[in-house]
């Protein structure tokens, strides 16, 4: 199948064309045409599986060739600035020779900025896409109307409701016609979505990718290192690997402020990317780090579902994430559009039992890797912290990364092999 398939309006067409799409994804290859057919849909799908395009493209294809386009045609809903900055540049692109409009409407910038979304949400936009809470501040200052809306996106789903931006969707929701085209997007799909879009969706049609797995171009590794251990480690594998692109995520914006003060104090080029930020500082960083003039990014979980950038071959977890679908996350920041990288976990003992969480969510081991004997030896593992859930067995390692040919010791993590193969890459957004 190719994008030909779909006989998209030309003017669009010829958009991708420029921008190197030829064949869909998956998620794009069985949702566009549930789009064209007018359903309702949810469709559930990891980062980096194109699903931005597979909604974006049928929806900018009907409004071309809609005569009488009303005010707005179509709503995105997003739960960060970010995101919504991305899916805004994304229509840029593609719409660039069909003259479709786009506005991102989010908080945090100057009154310049909250001007520009006031004069453009009142004279008409084709696309609106929005986080909730600043669209609901226009709302309130009475200068949309969203009663022409055709159709209605919600773009990560399950991180909105995550963020407390149910009771703000219901509202927004309560402006809208009732007769609207309504697509779900989310990357879990757990029985809190489920109700919640039973409440917005017409007898949807549903699509399901590959759930809370990661990309097989992923090379997973972790390292069982002590909190003290692990910024040589990380100076280690910074400075003796060859990565180009790389995120380094950690759990509060405290830790990454410190982290960040480190990296660069041993020399290395990196910006933190956290909350305290202004709006401008962080598009500033972001517009560094994809046009590579910065290499390194330290971040909180903001990162995991805010940015789209091909090319990071690095992602580190500082710390192990609470949630084991963050993980997911975090890690699909590498190996987008069926490209390889690499993602490196830390885990110390507080953190152990959450990684084992990880492990069977994804139904596999990741590789264990000892520590250079430069950083020490790993931690001992606190009693009975892990050692119920792994049985002893030869050919293994001790809780030092040490061989363990003789079997007497029961063994922390049993690694695989890193997943071979990946088909040629497709562009994916």
């Amino acid at each position: 199948m190719t994008f030909n398939d779909f006989n998209f309006d030309e003017r669009l067409f010829e958009g991708l064309s420029s921008m190197g799409y030829r064949e869909p994804t998956p998620i794009q290859a069985q949702t566009i045409p549930l789009i064209q057919a007018h359903h309702d849909l949810i469709a559930c799908a990891q980062t980096g599986t194109g699903k931005t395009a597979s909604y974006l493209l049928p929806v900018m294809d009907a409004i071309c060739r809609n005569e009488n386009r009303p005010t707005i045609s179509a709503l995105i809903l997003a739960p960060t600035r970010e995101l919504a900055v991305q899916i805004d540049q994304q229509v840029e692109g593609m719409a660039y020779f069909t003259g479709l409009s786009s506005i991102a409407i989010y908080g945090g910038g100057d009154g310049i900025g909250y001007e520009q979304q006031r004069k453009a949400l009142r004279e008409g936009v084709d696309i609106v896409i929005a986080t909730p809470g600043r669209l609901i501040a226009h709302i309130s200052s009475g200068i949309v109307r969203l009663g022409e809306i055709q159709y209605l996106v919600l773009d990560e789903a399950d991180r909105m409701l995550d963020m407390g931006f149910k009771d703000d969707i219901l509202r927004i929701v309560g402006q809208l016609p009732e007769k609207r085209q309504t697509l779900l997007f989310s990357a879990t799909m757990p029985p809190k979505i489920r109700s919640f879009a039973s409440k917005l969706l017409q007898n949807p049609e549903q699509v399901n990718i590959a759930i809370s797995q990661p990309a097989a171009g992923i090379l997973q590794q972790c390292y069982r290192v002590a909190d003290e251990q692990k910024n040589a480690l990380i100076l280690h594998i910074l400075k003796n690997g060859s990565y180009n692109s790389i995120i380094i995520f950690a759990s509060t914006k405290e830790s990454v402020k410190k982290l960040d003060r480190e990296l660069r104090a041993a020399g290395l080029k990196v910006k933190p990317f956290h909350s305290d930020l202004t709006q401008d500082e962080r598009e500033q960083i972001l517009l560094s780090f994809k046009n590579r003039q910065l290499s390194t990014l330290v971040g909180t979980d903001v990162l995991s579902r805010g940015i789209d950038v091909e090319g990071i071959d690095l992602v580190v977890n500082y710390n192990v994430p609470l949630d084991p679908e963050d993980y997911i996350h975090r890690i699909g920041r590498t190996a987008r559009a069926e490209k390889t990288g690499t993602a490196v976990t830390f885990i110390n003992n507080k953190d152990a039992r959450k990684f084992l969480a990880i492990e069977r969510m994804m139904e596999r081991k990741v590789d264990l890797v000892p520590l250079p004997p430069e950083i020490g030896e790993s931690p001992i593992l606190a009693e009975g912290a892990l050692e119920r859930e792994h049985g002893r067995g030869e050919g293994g390692r001790d809780h030092h990364g040490r061989s363990n040919n003789a079997g007497h010791k029961k063994r922390f993590f049993k690694g695989k092999k890193r997943p071979s193969g990946s088909g040629n890459a497709t562009k994916a957004s």
